[in-house]
């Protein structure tokens, strides 16, 4: 994996982790402070779906599909931050 890859998957990561923050803050003040129940853990399980879908596609598709691959890498690694950040806070 070359430095582009890792830092497209970090991008994606990490703007993951940023419009989640934002959207549950959005739902709090709409919603007098409450957020959706156990959403932190429906994005964990969604990010293990990702990364299933991940390494099944680096290992059937060529470089062709590393945009696509990068997406599933980011975005499994940007849930389970969430997922970690909840755990530790």
């Amino acid at each position: 994996m070359n430095f582009v890859r890792v830092l497209r998957i970090v991008a994606i990561a990490v703007g993951f982790y940023v419009v989640f923050g934002i959207s549950q803050a959005a739902t709090a003040a709409r919603n007098g402070g409450e957020t959706v129940p156990q959403v932190r853990i429906a994005i964990g399980v969604l990010s293990l779906f990702f990364f299933v879908g991940a390494a099944a596609t680096e290992k059937t598709k060529g470089p062709e599909m590393n945009t696509q691959k990068d997406l599933l890498w980011g975005l499994g690694s940007g849930g389970l931050v969430i997922v970690a950040s909840w755990l530790v806070a």
